[in-house]
């Protein structure tokens, strides 16, 4: 009897690898089932649907959404928990996170349109010479009389009715080359740039995942990332850029920590930054770390040296779009937006929020400001220098920026935070990636009462509760350890 039930549960553990695998299939069908029925993604407007028109309302297909995607999660839990009987060998793990990284190839972007926009400006600068940070897509073809290029160019087609087909770039240089590159070899073709872009980012999730072994020299937070349904989804599913900005993230902590390379890392960081500019809040404690062997003097004045090459190399890539000042007026464009923020909150239950708004906004930049500044002279300052502490304080400034600071917060914005899981807590490592698990179900609001502003409230409150009650989980779960610990510790003494 005792025989068969170790079979059992060795015959479990083995399949849920298989079962998360079905999970991602059943994810993708409807995508497929699109493809199948219109050929094309020309014109493709997600609207926040699963892709099940035909076939039933919005709420069936947000149920069936939360279903498969509640599957994908409880099978994932359990690879987390049984990873060393079902990854016997790292090249087995990796196989295996391509496999599922390649499924999502076949999932078409149907919570997010912005991968449209990326190739959109991508083909108006590769291919008809226009500067995407003062000329958007709208301008080019309205203004210019080009309306006869979409009926060749559906990639310009597909970015003209995209919602920021009327924005200027609001990324960093960096960024818009990578669409230029991507947009430029699609031939004008939305599926084959859709497709290109989809590939790329499944080569960046495979080497984000090699990176954190590399540096982690473990499965665990490997598959965290690697096989979390939120990154898949977001990551590959939506391409959003914050795969590029993890990549280069990753490789700016592994050539400070393994390669013993600060220039290189600094590097890495500036170009992260030269996409999305949160990642700057990381500069000082990348080379204070470094140099913290050093006397406070001798610090701050290579941070000054470093500082500088971090912001030629930031800035260089501007030189190739700029023209005036406006090239950086992207830094704030999308903070004039409201969405899924707790400034959303603001907007909904008073009556005069715009003021209110502000307000709020410029006292907790303001409050982060000078913690920030402050934290890095102690910083300067300290005499003993842990690496793993450092991470976890960068990441509290992170989260704050995240959850206090953006006004147009996205959940695929979470992704920020797992470059720096290898060195946190372990509860907080529990709460990122629960957090980010929320955040997908918090986002089938939308699928079910479509992408209204007003849906961002219950996303908010979906998202804060889910999360404070996690945290609150967690916190019970780590007393109960300590109190065990300590039972366990004082009957060993009396023996």
């Amino acid at each position: 009897m005792e025989g068969v039930k170790e079979k059992i549960t060795k015959y479990w553990k083995e399949s849920l690898i298989y079962l998360f695998l079905i999970s991602c299939v059943l994810f993708a069908i409807p995508s497929i089932v699109y493809m199948v029925q219109n050929k094309t993604v020309f014109e493709f407007e997600p609207y926040f649907k699963f892709l099940l028109n035909n076939i039933t309302d919005r709420i069936d297909q947000t149920i069936i959404y939360i279903i498969i995607l509640g599957l994908m999660t409880f099978f994932y839990w359990k690879i987390i928990k049984n990873r060393k009987s079902i990854f016997p060998t790292t090249k087995k793990m990796f196989v295996w996170i391509t496999i599922i990284a390649i499924v999502f190839i076949a999932v078409l972007p149907f919570m997010c349109s912005d991968v449209f926009y990326y190739l959109g400006i991508g083909r108006l600068a590769g291919t008809y010479d226009q500067n995407p940070y003062y000329v958007t897509i709208n301008d080019f073809v309205e203004q210019g009389n080009n309306k006869q290029l979409l009926e060749t160019d559906t990639v310009l087609g597909q970015g003209y009715i995209n919602d920021w087909g009327d924005t200027t770039v609001v990324y960093g240089p960096i960024w818009t080359l990578i669409c230029q590159l991507i947009g430029s070899i699609s031939f004008g073709s939305i599926d084959i740039g859709l497709l290109i872009f989809k590939i790329v980012n499944v080569i960046l999730h495979v080497l984000n995942a090699y990176l954190i072994y590399k540096i982690s020299n473990k499965k665990s937070f490997t598959l965290l990332y690697a096989l979390n349904p939120f990154i898949l989804i977001e990551g590959i599913s939506s391409v959003h850029n914050d795969m590029f900005v993890v990549f280069f993230v990753l490789l700016a902590l592994y050539f400070l920590t393994k390669k013993k390379n600060l220039l290189c890392s600094v590097i890495f960081l500036a170009l992260a930054t030269a996409i999305k500019y949160f990642t700057i809040i990381l500069l000082p404690f990348v080379i204070i770390y470094y140099f913290r062997k050093e006397k406070p003097k001798t610090r701050l004045l290579n941070c000054i040296k470093y500082g500088l090459i971090f912001l030629i190399v930031l800035l260089v890539p501007y030189l190739i779009y700029i023209q005036d000042m406006q090239v950086f007026a992207g830094l704030f464009t999308q903070q004039g937006k409201l969405a899924k923020s707790i400034y959303i909150i603001i907007t909904e239950y008073f009556t005069s929020p715009e003021g209110l708004v502000d307000t709020v906004k410029n006292t907790l930049l303001g409050a982060f400001a000078i913690i920030y500044a402050t934290y890095c002279i102690i910083l300067l300052n300290k005499k003993e220098i842990s690496f793993r502490k450092e991470m976890q304080n960068a990441t509290y400034f992170i989260m704050f920026f995240l959850f206090f600071l953006i006004t147009n917060f996205q959940p695929w914005y979470i992704m920020w935070l797992f470059p720096l899981i290898i060195w946190q807590k372990a509860e907080n490592i529990r709460w990122i990636v629960q957090i980010s698990l929320i955040a997908e179900f918090a986002n089938s609001i939308f699928l079910a009462y479509s992408e209204g502003w007003q849906n961002g409230t219950p996303f908010v409150y979906i998202l804060t509760t889910g999360s404070l009650a996690m945290w609150i989980i967690n916190e019970k779960i780590r007393n109960k350890r300590k109190i065990f610990h300590k039972k366990f510790s004082n009957k060993i003494k009396l023996y």
